[in-house]
């Protein structure tokens, strides 16, 4: 309780504390991208082998594999939100509003409508070749994508889409939509606001009650009326909003040394917590079928406990990795450069090689996994090496400097 004091102290000095984060560099943030995006990776290749929809499918199942990504849909992109919303704290601190959007603009809307010409549309000619729909070559159907009809449009729907690059096009939306909410907090009222999120995080788990307060209850509020992810911006709003508070309070919670010592000593408390959120999102899919009929009750306790694993998982994620990633090593900026690329590359990479595995080989689920799985992150590291790093105008579609 004595370092929690402490580090509460040291919170209420702003200025001292955020002038010297200026020239501090959360190593352990770099690391956590790297695994949540590698993370992705293998994420996406399950998709080919539960029984969730996804643009190519085996015909066998993994029960075992769905359980598992059930937890990492909680995960993964919520803690790429919040490292993003931190990293945005230490962008600021170096540049202004202004430098910050038009950087904002390069390295993720340029990508972004790159993405949607280049990237996707492979994705969307193997998924139309895997469902019967089409049968020509990849330029006869390449016009299809200067239709403009949108992917998620009902019944079959067209051939422009961001697909996997929703992330880029929400994180460049949230960029913008927040230098308002950012300037308001580099001012003494916002300054004093951050204090009192300060007392709130000092007490014993105090930082989990920020994300049930706000994030809670914004997915209680628009669930109801926005209640699947859709990716697609328009009636994704709940789902949006969830992101967007994350963002938020990725920036919020890194913008003070203190507050990172303050997480890092309540580790266990938040790890407590995370798992038992855990054990109470496999008990209630044991017992309430979630793919049936609605019961109202069962489906707000699922709701309010998968929303407090998100957070509390994030929360335990930067407090372990603050405590035992926060080194430099050599490979670390070479990993730091090439993991954008990446995210921009593997879904397309996946959906290629997969369809190869589906439709020209006899392997089953697992070893189906572990094939396209590692032959994926093959050709994606030989693409960034050989097509990507090398070539200026490459590396600026991608994002890169």
């Amino acid at each position: 309780m004595a370092s929690l004091q402490k580090s509460t102290q040291i919170a209420f000095s702003a200025g001292e504390n955020s002038a010297s984060s200026a020239s501090f560099r959360r190593y352990d943030l770099d690391w956590l991208r790297i695994i949540a995006i590698l993370t992705l990776l293998f994420y996406h290749t399950g998709m080919i082998y539960v029984s969730w929809g996804w643009h190519i499918k085996s015909a066998e199942h993994s029960a075992v594999m769905e359980q598992v990504m059930r937890w990492f849909h909680r995960w993964r992109m919520p803690l790429l939100f919040f490292i993003s919303g931190a990293g945005t704290f230490f962008a600021l601190r170096r540049r202004s509003f202004w430098s910050y959007a038009g950087e904002r603009v390069k390295r993720l809307f340029v990508p972004l409508v790159f993405g949607m010409f280049v990237i996707v549309p492979p994705q969307i000619y193997i998924e139309w070749l895997f469902r019967n729909r089409f049968s020509g070559t990849y330029a006869e159907f390449y016009p299809e994508v200067f239709n403009f009809q949108s992917y998620h449009d009902g019944g079959t729907g067209g051939a422009f889409s961001w697909h996997h690059l929703w992330f880029v096009a929400y994180l460049f939306l949230y960029s913008l939509l927040s230098i308002p909410v950012f300037m308001w907090l580099q001012r003494d009222s916002g300054q004093r606001f951050t204090d009192r999120i300060g007392r709130i995080m000092a007490k014993p788990g105090g930082a989990m009650w920020l994300g049930i307060v706000v994030i809670v209850a914004s997915q209680l509020l628009l669930k109801p009326y926005f209640p699947e992810e859709t990716h697609a911006l328009v009636n994704d709003w709940a789902y949006f909003v969830k992101n967007l508070l994350l963002f938020w309070l990725g920036y919020v919670l890194i913008s003070r040394p203190a507050f990172w010592q303050i997480l890092t000593d309540q580790r266990r408390i938040l790890l407590t917590a995370t798992l038992i959120c855990t054990v109470l999102m496999y008990a209630t899919s044991a017992v309430y079928d979630l793919e049936g009929p609605d019961i109202l009750a069962w489906e707000i306790f699922y709701l309010i406990d998968t929303d407090c694993l998100t957070w509390f998982s994030v929360l335990t994620t930067v407090a372990y990795s603050y405590r035992y990633l926060n080194v430099s090593r050599p490979v670390l900026p070479r990993l730091n450069e090439a993991v954008y690329p990446f995210y921009i590359l593997h879904q397309t990479v996946i959906v290629l090689i997969g369809y190869y595995v589906l439709t020209r080989t006899t392997l089953g689920v697992y070893d189906g996994f572990l094939v396209v799985s590692f032959s994926s992150l093959a050709v994606c590291v030989a693409v960034y090496l050989l097509l990507i790093r090398p070539f200026k105008l490459i590396r600026i579609v991608f994002g890169l400097k």
